[in-house]
């Protein structure tokens, strides 16, 4: 396992503080807000200084029905060459559902989304990995979620989940701490449980992250303070074996700087205060732990034997790894046709498929609401400056009934278009700046001389 000590997520709006931190060993990345060929001066800086860089994907949607895309495998790859990366990250998580094996509209979530533990999912998420590790040039890692519902008709626990699917695939861990006390307190799991069924050979880092309870729920926000209750699950994984990394998130709200190296100084301490964990992370693990005889996939095996570890794969290949089997079609598209279902109550303001909590949908889908308007407020500031106090209302109840219909910018652009249409703003010179903001923007490219005067021609009879 690459060592990488104790790090913190590279954010744009703390690049320059990050640079300052004293102790920052290593720095994690969002793979989708950097371009392979354009690196950030900030980045390049750190790598400069022997800081180590981890790609951090998030729209991979390996749990999902359909198998990885190439296109965006590739800019991942991509992304780990350019920074010299010595490992990539993603998530079990589903982020999309509909299209061609569903034969419904594609849908985005714009969220990580929990996959069902069954074993037909853990099917699907296993060939889906072996593609992405294919096309992959260092080793991937993968991220447990935080959730605020399960499925119903889970068949494992989520660490025999997460087990399998290193026993399956060779897969390395990203654990993130703070998703395990979230879903202890939204889904009722037992994380100690959870930690305790770990394979911690394959341990390739630790996320730390603050979140903040709002109606009795848990949300993982990455824009509070890291709680005690996390700290405390840190020190228990970190007794139980030793992590490559510890690396504290933030995505939002940043604090001052030196809170910030607080909070690293604190996980220093948690992890220096553990002593010489039960298990260290890179050694086999015993056999009763983590194998499980199934006939589908053949006998267990031994997990303290086997071959030297593969460059790219992390723990040692053997047979049953190297034979993970295709998921059947029908195994696809009946996966499909539940996520579909699932996040069409979320985005879409469908009833609630049968066995879910209706509650905690609903309140899942607002969650998911509120994250767009965040989002589109960032990537279009101008649209809460032209609505005011009326933006974050106005916009939950357009996205609680209307699906992503792309990325971001096609949001913004689909939710302006809507407020037009529906004679919003009511100030008439506000809404004819919105039509102009909307017209400028919703074109392949800028608009020319003539364009823009035929815009204007058009926004003076709005309203």
């Amino acid at each position: 396992m690459t060592e990488l000590g104790t790090g913190i997520g590279w954010r744009p709006e703390i690049a320059e503080a990050v640079e300052r931190l004293p102790g920052v060993d290593w720095v994690e990345v969002v793979a989708e807000n950097v371009c392979a060929d354009h690196v950030p001066a900030s980045l390049l800086r750190l790598r400069e200084r022997g800081v180590t860089v981890v790609p951090h994907g998030v729209s991979l949607g390996l749990g999902g029905a359909g198998r990885p895309d190439e296109a965006r495998l590739a800019r991942l790859a991509a992304t780990a060459t350019a920074l010299g990366a010595p490992l990539v990250t993603e998530h079990i998580a589903f982020v999309r559902a509909g299209g061609p094996l569903t034969a419904s509209p594609a849908m985005e979530a714009g969220h990580l989304l929990p996959v069902p533990r069954t074993r037909e999912a853990l099917d699907v998420l296993c060939e889906n990995v072996r593609i992405a590790q294919e096309a992959l040039p260092v080793p991937l890692a993968l991220e447990n979620v935080a959730a605020l519902f399960s499925w119903p008709g889970d068949e494992l626990t989520e660490g025999r989940f997460l087990a399998e699917l290193v026993d399956r695939t060779g897969v390395r861990l990203l654990i993130d701490v703070a998703n395990l006390h979230t879903n202890r307190l939204n889904r009722g799991d037992d994380p100690v449980e959870a930690l305790a069924a770990l394979p911690v050979e394959a341990l390739a880092y630790v996320h730390v992250a603050g979140g903040v309870e709002r109606d009795g729920v848990w949300h993982d926000t990455h824009a509070h303070p890291v709680p005690p209750q996390v700290l405390d699950l840190l020190s228990e994984l970190v007794s139980r074996a030793a992590p490559p990394g510890v690396l504290l998130e933030r995505d939002d709200d940043f604090p001052p700087e030196d809170e910030l190296a607080a909070e690293l100084a604190a996980i220093r301490e948690r992890v220096a205060a553990a002593g010489t964990p039960r298990r260290p992370a890179g050694t086999r693990r015993e056999v009763a732990a983590t194998t499980r005889r199934d006939p589908r996939h053949g006998a267990a095996e031994d997990a303290r034997h086997g071959p030297a570890e593969d460059p790219r794969r992390g723990p040692a290949e053997d047979p049953r790894r190297k034979a993970v089997a295709a998921a059947p079609e029908r195994v696809r598209e009946r996966l499909g046709l539940a996520q579909a279902a699932l996040l069409s109550a979320l985005v879409a303001g469908t009833p609630a498929p049968e066995g879910f909590d209706g509650a905690r949908l609903r309140l899942q889908g607002r969650a998911l609401a509120r994250k767009r308007a965040g989002i589109v407020a960032k990537l279009a500031p101008e649209l809460p400056e032209l609505l005011g106090e009326d933006y974050r209302e106005a916009f939950v109840a357009y996205a609680r009934a209307r699906p992503m219909p792309g990325g971001y910018r096609q949001d913004a652009l689909a939710f302006a278009r809507h407020l037009l249409d529906a004679g919003r703003p009511g100030d008439g010179r506000a809404r004819r700046r919105l039509y102009l903001w909307w017209a400028e923007r919703s074109g392949p490219r800028p608009p020319g001389r003539a364009a823009r005067l035929v815009h204007a021609a058009r926004a003076a009879l709005v309203g």
